[in-house]
C-alpha cells in the first residue's frame, strides 16, 4: 500500500532515506493489522499478556525506566522568530532543530520496520477534524496510536482528498535520556521525535498535534485547540448541557469528564455523559455558538487513583480491551496499581514487589482504551459539527482564597479568569509544598505560541454576532481551619454544574462580588450533602485584602508576557483591582471607626 498524494510519498521516501528501515508498512487501521501488531509485540516481549478471564483482551507493557513521563525540557516549539514562541516554551533555530534531530534520525531504523500511519483527530467526516501520518518505528506506538485516533485507511483518504496533513517523524532511538528531543515545527505542520517511547513523546497525535500545532492552526484558522474535557449534563427534562473545562494535572479532569451524579440525582433523572477526557477543539457555528470535538478516540489516563471510589466509570471501561503501561500485576496475572484491592507480586519494573523500591505501579502509569467503551459515552462524540458549548469552566487546586465557585461578568473577565488559574503544590510532586504555579487555561506545556497572543486569540471571539458560552471558575479544594476539604468533590459536583446551568438559562440571579458572580445561598441544591450553612459560607467567603494581594501577583505574571500581551486584558485586571478597593474602602472606614 502506498499513497497517491504526492507529497506524502516524497516524504516518506525522505524519511526512508534518512531512517534506512529494513521495510515500510503502510497501516490501514484494520483489526487483523492489530491482532497481528499485538501477537507481534507478545513474542518480542515488548508486551505481556494480562489475565484473559478476568481482563479479555488486555496487555501490559513496561517501558524504559528512564523513560516514563513527559520531558518538557526537552520539547521545543521551534518557530523562526524566538519572540514567537513566547517565555512560556523552550525555543531552538528551526534550522539548528532540525540538523539536530536529523543527525539522531540518521539511519536509526536500520533493521527495523518503518510504520506508516494515516491517522484523523476528530470525527472522520467532521469539518472540525485535522489529519496527520506519524512514522514510527514502534510497534507499541501503532497499537495506542490505533485505540487513540480515527487511523488507517478513511484517514488516508480523507487526506488525499484534502492535500494536507501534520508530519510526525519519532522514533524509539537507544531510549537514552541523552539522546531524546521532541522538537514542534508549527510553521512547517511538523513533528520531530526522538529517543523516547513514552506516550506523550511518541503518540504524536495526542499533545504534540492535537495542542502544539493544532493550537497554532487554530490561530490562523479562527477556532481554539484546548487542554479541557467535554462533558455533557442530562436534566431531568431531556435537555443536555455541554461544558468543556481546562484544569491542571491531579485536579479531577478524568472524573469529572465520568462524573456520577449523587443518588438524588439519579433518582430524579439527571444523566452525565462523557464526550472527552482530554483536548477540546471548538469553533464558532453559524448560529455564533462555540461548538466542540474531542479529537481523540480512546482515554489515555492515568491509573494511580482509578478505583471504584473514585471513578468506576473509568474502572469499568478498562476492563478489556485496554493496554496497560508500567502497572503491577497480581498473583493471578491481573493488572493493579495503588487504589485498587488485592496484592501485587510484580511491580511496573517487572520486579518481585517490594515496598522498599517505591510503589508497585509507577505514578504516572497508563492505561489506553477507546473511548467507546465508557459506560457514559455519548453518540454525539461522533457528531460531525461537535456539541453547542454552555459553559467554559476553568479550575485548579487552592486551599484557600479560590471560591468553591465563580462566574466571569463578560467574557473578557473570564479570560482573565482562565489566564490567572493555577494550583499550589502538594506533597506528591518534587519541590517545596504551597507554592502557586500558574498554568493558563491548563496550557502552559502545550501553547504552541506565545502566550501574549494566546490571550489575544481568545479575547478575539468575543464578536457582535457571538452567543458565546458563560465562563466560570471552580475550586474543589478549598479546606477549612481544621486543614480537611470543605467540599466533599466528586459526584457533589454536579450540584455546581447544575447552578451553572440555571445561571445560562437565567433562572438564577447569583450574587454580585468584585471577583464575579457567586452562588446565592438558597441557589446550591444541598439536600442529602451534608454540608451546613456555616461550611457554605466558608467555600463562599470573599477575603478582600487578600484578593488585592492576588490581583498584584496575577498582574506580575501577566507582565512576563511584556508587550505581546493584550491591552484588554491589563484594563480588565484594573478593573478587577478598582473594583476590590472600592469594596475595601468601607472595610477600612469601618475597622477606622
Amino acid at each position: 500500500m502506498s499513497s497517491t498524494l504526492q507529497s506524502l510519498e516524497n516524504w516518506v521516501a525522505e524519511v526512508a532515506a534518512l531512517t534506512r528501515p529494513a521495510n515500510i508498512h503502510w497501516c490501514d487501521g484494520s483489526e487483523a493489522e492489530y491482532a497481528a501488531l499485538k501477537q507481534q509485540m507478545l513474542r518480542e516481549g515488548t508486551l505481556v499478556e494480562l489475565n484473559q478471564q478476568t481482563h479479555p483482551g488486555c496487555y501490559l507493557h513496561r517501558s524504559h525506566p528512564l523513560d516514563v513521563a513527559r520531558v518538557e525540557h526537552l520539547t521545543f516549539v521551534c518557530p523562526p522568530q524566538r519572540e514567537d514562541a513566547g517565555p512560556n516554551n523552550h525555543w531552538m533555530d528551526p534550522a539548528e532543530a532540525h540538523r539536530k534531530i536529523d543527525a539522531l534520525f540518521d539511519g536509526c531504523m536500520q533493521g527495523r520496520t518503518m510504520y506508516v500511519i494515516p491517522y484523523c483527530m476528530g470525527p472522520i467526516d467532521s469539518p472540525l477534524a485535522r489529519c496527520g501520518v506519524e512514522i514510527t518505528d514502534s510497534a507499541y506506538v501503532v497499537a495506542n496510536m490505533k485505540i487513540m485516533t480515527r487511523m488507517g485507511a478513511a484517514a488516508q483518504a480523507r487526506i488525499e482528498r484534502e492535500g494536507s496533513f501534520v508530519k510526525g517523524l519519532h522514533s524509539s532511538g537507544e531510549l537514552d535520556p541523552e539522546r531524546r528531543f521532541i522538537m514542534h515545527f508549527p510553521h512547517e505542520l511538523t513533528i520531530k521525535s526522538y529517543g523516547s517511547g513514552y506516550g506523550g513523546n511518541a503518540l504524536l497525535g495526542k499533545k504534540c498535534h492535537a495542542l502544539r500545532i493544532a493550537s497554532h492552526q487554530a490561530r490562523s484558522e479562527g477556532w481554539l485547540a484546548e487542554h479541557m474535557l467535554i462533558v455533557g449534563i442530562e436534566n431531568p427534562q431531556g435537555e443536555t448541557h455541554y461544558v468543556a473545562a481546562a484544569f491542571p494535572s491531579a485536579c479531577g479532569k478524568t472524573n469529572l469528564a465520568m462524573l456520577i451524579p449523587p443518588q438524588g440525582y439519579r433518582e430524579a433523572g439527571w444523566k452525565v455523559w462523557t464526550i472527552g477526557d482530554d483536548i477540546c477543539w471548538m469553533r464558532p457555528g453559524a448560529d455564533g455558538r462555540l461548538y466542540a470535538i474531542n479529537p481523540e478516540a480512546g482515554f489515555f489516563g492515568v491509573a494511580p487513583g482509578t478505583s471504584a471510589s473514585t471513578n468506576p466509570n473509568a474502572l469499568n471501561s478498562i476492563a478489556r480491551d485496554t493496554i496497560f503501561t508500567n502497572v503491577a500485576v497480581t498473583a493471578d496475572n491481573q493488572p493493579w496499581w495503588e487504589g485498587l484491592p488485592g496484592t501485587p507480586v510484580t511491580d511496573w519494573q517487572g520486579r518481585a514487589y517490594d515496598p522498599a523500591n517505591g510503589p508497585a505501579a509507577h505514578p504516572n502509569s497508563r492505561f489506553t482504551v477507546s473511548a467507546r467503551q465508557c459506560p457514559t459515552w455519548s453518540e454525539q462524540a461522533e457528531a460531525a459539527q461537535g456539541v453547542p458549548l454552555s459553559a467554559i469552566v476553568f479550575g485548579g487546586r487552592r486551599p484557600s482564597l479560590l471560591p468553591l465557585v465563580m462566574e466571569a461578568r463578560d467574557w473578557s473577565h473570564g479570560v482573565l479568569m482562565g489566564a490567572a488559574m493555577g494550583s499550589e503544590t502538594t506533597a506528591a510532586a518534587t519541590g517545596a509544598v504551597g507554592v502557586l504555579r500558574r498554568d493558563s487555561m491548563a496550557m502552559k506545556p502545550f501553547c504552541g505560541y506565545h502566550y501574549g497572543d494566546y490571550f489575544a486569540h481568545w479575547l478575539s471571539f468575543d464578536q457582535p454576532q457571538a452567543r458565546l458560552p458563560k465562563l466560570f471558575h471552580v475550586n474543589w479544594f478549598r479546606k477549612g481551619s481544621d486543614g480537611k476539604f470543605l467540599w466533599p468533590g466528586f459526584g457533589d459536583n454536579l450540584r455546581v454544574l447544575e447552578w451553572m446551568i440555571k445561571r445560562v438559562q437565567g433562572r438564577v440571579d447569583g450574587v454580585e462580588t468584585p471577583i464575579g458572580i457567586l452562588p446565592a445561598h438558597d441557589e446550591l441544591e444541598l439536600d442529602g450533602s451534608g454540608i451546613e450553612r456555616a461550611r457554605l459560607d466558608a467555600l463562599l467567603a470573599v477575603d478582600t485584602p487578600a484578593w488585592q494581594e492576588e490581583l498584584h501577583a496575577i498582574g506580575a505574571y501577566l507582565d512576563e508576557f511584556g508587550s505581546r500581551l493584550p491591552e484588554r486584558l491589563r484594563q480588565e485586571h484594573r478593573r478587577v483591582a478598582a473594583a476590590l478597593a472600592d469594596a475595601a474602602r468601607p472595610q477600612c472606614e469601618a475597622a477606622g471607626a
